[in-house]
């Protein structure tokens, strides 16, 4: 039996594309289900699958249950030690492991202020301080990163670490938020990737709009594919 992964709207579910490019990015083969964000039905398609609140949720090849991106994380790279999930070196390694856990716990105000939106970009948005001061973050912890290991992704080749950031790549193009050329260039490496371009392709045909993650008064523009 092959994995079962349980997403969310690919337009707008971060947290269902993270888990869906810990797969994608590395070949392992998974078999979609999906459940509707905002709709009366939601708890109860989550309950259905077996999973908890929320999305992404994986059944694995044995029949249990993976109810968190972080755990589905970790149980790929130990499933398939031989598909790069992770870096070899100890220490880049260990680096991954923080940034992974660094973003599944925090930038709260990035992703709270600049909701992920893959149908639409906008067009003047002024971030918040909270906000300034999270691409702040963003900033030193993906720089330095990115420097020791030249690109274009944060450990040369991907890694996990990419799909729990490409969200991120995609908020910074989304908002036309203000970074630095090494960081613009790693945006540009995640929304080059055919993988990032085929999820948001199927949302745009298979998605609703959803109002919630409307920015209204700001004017929509085409999302970029590159910036």
């Amino acid at each position: 039996m092959a994995y079962r992964l349980l997403i969310g709207q690919r337009s707008y579910s971060s947290w269902s594309l993270r888990g869906y490019l810990c797969f994608a990015l590395f070949d392992i083969p998974v078999t979609l289900e999906e459940a509707v964000i905002y709709s009366p039905d939601f708890a109860a398609q989550v309950r259905a699958f077996g999973g908890g609140s929320s999305v992404p949720a994986v059944a694995t090849e044995n029949g249990t249950i993976l109810r968190d991106s972080l755990s589905i994380a970790w149980h790929l790279s130990e499933a398939f030690p031989r598909h790069g999930l992770l870096p070899q070196d100890d220490a880049a390694r260990a680096e991954a492991q923080n940034l992974i856990a660094e973003m599944h716990a925090g930038f709260g105000a990035l992703r709270n202020g600049c909701p992920m939106n893959l149908r639409t970009a906008w067009a003047d948005f002024v971030p918040s301080d909270a906000v300034m001061a999270d691409l702040a973050r963003l900033e030193a912890r993906l720089g330095a990163a990115l420097e020791k290991s030249c690109g274009p992704f944060l450990f040369g080749g991907p890694t996990v670490a990419d799909a729990f950031y490409a969200p991120v790549a995609i908020r910074i193009a989304g908002y036309g938020l203000p970074v630095s050329a090494r960081l613009r260039a790693y945006v540009n490496a995640i929304l080059a990737r055919p993988v990032i371009q085929e999820w948001r392709e199927a949302g745009l045909a298979q998605d609703e709009e959803v109002s919630v993650y409307d920015m209204a008064p700001l004017e929509r523009r085409l999302f970029p594919q590159q910036i």
